[in-house]
């Protein structure tokens, strides 16, 4: 076999092969900085968003929405972003760091407290906080985290700030609050709703006040410096379809209809 031909029939083979590897050029990657509340359900909605663009790819960072956020001002990798809470997001967009046509409300939530599965406090609320048995009260940093925000605004609402700040535990995100309420380190803790209910460890005893849930808005943008605004867009999209719809409502998310 000459040279030539063998090198011919070389290059028909590179090609069969791209068409069955998709490999004509990279594979579109997203980089996806989301609340933690939102692991769990982002985790299967990128399966589903994958199924579909076999070539793509999704990489996921979740933490407390101010810390992502913080992230992204200092340049960290990032196409999308989803805030459990409009403030991160609001504070981005005064620093023209996200793409002002991109930003959606995604979902809604709740605020609620709970407390271990076999806690014998009798707490039955938040006001019961304040009593002499309870003497560990997981929040997320308020400084960081949406829930601690939140949690932090329910205690102003009723007037119990004063007696609770001793007893705080604070925590980088809502799902290490969720953890130790769990594990029994603490006495209670204050989640969103769809944290509460992943877990069997744990129950509810109060919500929010209405005022305060009303507040619960997650938010999701385009970063301006993230490397592939075609495959973000094409990713934000999916979002707010019926497949991801049906994934977010599963684990308890109010999906805001647009």
């Amino acid at each position: 076999m000459s040279s030539k031909h063998s090198a011919g029939i070389s290059i028909v083979l590179l090609l069969i092969a791209a068409l069955f590897t998709g490999c004509y050029g990279p594979a579109a990657a997203v980089n996806v900085s989301a609340a933690a509340s939102l692991t769990d359900a982002i985790n299967e909605i990128n399966i589903l968003y994958k199924h579909d663009r076999p070539d793509a790819a999704v990489i996921t960072n979740f933490g407390g929405s101010g810390t992502l956020q913080h992230q992204i001002e200092n340049g960290a990798p990032v196409d999308i972003f989803i805030s459990a809470s409009p403030a991160q997001m609001d504070a981005l967009q005064k620093k023209h760091l996200i793409i002002e046509n991109t930003r959606r409300d995604l979902l809604s939530n709740k605020v609620v407290l709970i407390v271990p599965g076999d806690s014998t406090l009798g707490i039955t609320g938040f006001n019961d906080l304040t009593g002499d048995k309870v003497t560990k009260v997981a929040i997320g940093d308020p400084g960081s985290v949406p829930a601690g925000m939140y949690a932090r605004d329910i205690f102003s609402e009723l007037g119990i700030s004063d007696a609770l700040q001793p007893k705080l535990v604070l925590a980088a995100d809502v799902r290490q609050v969720l953890h130790y309420v769990e594990s029994s380190n603490v006495d209670a803790g204050v989640v969103f709703m769809t944290d509460a209910k992943m877990s069997r460890n744990v129950k509810i005893v109060d919500n929010a006040p209405d005022d305060i849930n009303r507040k619960v808005v997650y938010p999701v943008a385009i970063i301006e410096t993230g490397r592939d605004r075609t495959a973000a867009a094409d990713y934000e999209e999916f979002l707010f379809g019926n497949q991801a719809g049906m994934v977010f409502e599963k684990y308890g998310f109010i999906v805001i209809r647009h």
